[in-house]
């Protein structure tokens, strides 16, 4: 378990710090542009919960666990003698969520607009930031090995968080859909 015992070090002041194998780093590396952006994601969903409950809620909470052991996973940089990665399991685990609530849904005839309700609202910016997360991944792994679990995790979260958004929606029944040209 983790211990803080200091909340600041001083050793990211002249603006590298360092990861899990304590390799430095610049602040701006593609390494710790993803993990901040994880970090976002973890937030937003933290705002989310103010707006949801019951099995939504609980869910929630555990995907906030998942994307601390992901930035764990991105923090130790394809070393085989680090334990905690997010693995396949977490990956279906998300599918079959999606698979659940979507099959309460009904099919869409339109992309939807994000809204709908507060918890919609919240959800919807929690995938979009999920989704920068994913894009910043992806950029990474273009210079540098990563777990492709990580990968799959985010992309299946931002689509569970769009079933979600929905859910929260009475099903879908407050979804509020585009209208292409609507305002011309």
């Amino acid at each position: 378990m983790v211990q803080l015992t200091r909340i600041y070090t001083k050793s990211g002041d002249k603006g590298k710090t360092s990861l899990g194998n304590s390799t430095r780093v610049w602040k701006d590396d593609s390494r710790i542009e993803v993990i901040g952006a994880v970090d976002e994601a973890n937030a937003s969903i933290g705002w989310a919960l103010e707006f949801v409950e019951g099995d939504c809620f609980s869910l929630l909470k555990g995907i906030q666990n998942d994307l601390f052991d992901l930035g764990a996973d991105l923090c130790v940089p394809d070393d085989s003698t680090q334990a905690l990665r997010i693995t396949a399991a977490q990956v279906e685990y998300l599918e079959v969520q999606i698979d659940e609530i979507n099959k309460n849904l009904s099919p869409l005839k339109s992309f939807i607009l994000p809204g709908g309700s507060k918890a919609s609202a919240a959800l919807h910016m929690a995938r979009t930031i999920v989704r920068r997360a994913e894009r910043n991944l992806i950029t990474l792994s273009k210079i540098d090995s990563v777990n492709p679990e990580l990968i799959k995790y985010l992309n299946r979260l931002s689509d569970l968080l769009f079933v979600m958004c929905r859910q929260v929606n009475n099903n879908g029944a407050n979804d509020i859909l585009w209208i292409p040209g609507k305002n011309r």
